[in-house]
């Protein structure tokens, strides 16, 4: 059973502390799976990767350390973000690149049923569309209870994303579904996500 909080937009730094307190009253299991989605005011927030990389963001952009797997990402108006404090343990979910797998997965289903082909790419994990990606994926774990999850751009505003570059990606390679001329909305892709959530993580609603 999954309690989905549908936060709307939340600063980052909120959200984190949320992230944290859930995961460990998930370990307690105080709490089930619960499944977060939200946007956040513009930020990029750096992973391990990129800070090991030493990749340069803009001043122009706000920016946060954070401690999920990858390399920078960028938030904002325009972008759903999905946060799932999930209890990874059932069969297929063995390790990270399956559990990263399966998210992506499901994001990929759910863009299928809005009428938008997507797929993943050898170039870097997330979801890609016509040769561009438009959601990253990253995630932290504590004892197979994780934190962090995986971004859809849907409407970012123009240049903002499509400037940055790094871990391995050229400025122009990460865009939003509107510009290669896919409209939808927040909500669609919250209840496309939904209404196969039980068929791709093998995970009900608690309210259905």
């Amino acid at each position: 059973m999954v309690e989905v909080r549908r936060l709307g937009q939340t600063e980052y730094s909120a959200a984190e502390s949320m992230m944290r307190d859930l995961q460990q009253q998930r370990l307690q299991d105080d709490i089930v799976d619960t499944l977060l989605f939200c946007s956040h005011p513009e930020v990029v927030t750096i992973g391990p990767a990129a800070r090991r990389d030493k990749v340069v963001v803009p001043s122009d952009y706000p920016t946060t350390d954070v401690d999920r797997g990858g390399g920078i990402t960028w938030h904002g108006p325009g972008q759903l973000v999905v946060y799932p404090i999930f209890r990874w343990d059932l069969e297929n979910e063995a390790n990270v690149k399956r559990i990263t797998s399966k998210l992506e997965e499901w994001a990929i289903s759910a863009l299928s049923m809005l009428g938008i082909s997507a797929g993943t790419d050898e170039r870097m994990q997330g979801i890609w569309v016509d040769g561009a990606k438009v959601g990253s994926v990253g995630l932290a774990f504590k004892r197979w209870v994780s934190r962090h999850g995986f971004t859809i751009n849907f409407a970012t505003p123009k240049g903002r994303v499509e400037s940055l570059d790094g871990c391995g990606l050229t400025a122009g390679t990460t865009t939003s579904l509107d510009r290669l001329g896919f409209e939808v909305s927040s909500d669609e892709l919250v209840d496309a996500l939904l209404s196969i959530m039980a068929e791709n993580l093998s995970r009900t609603d608690a309210k259905s």
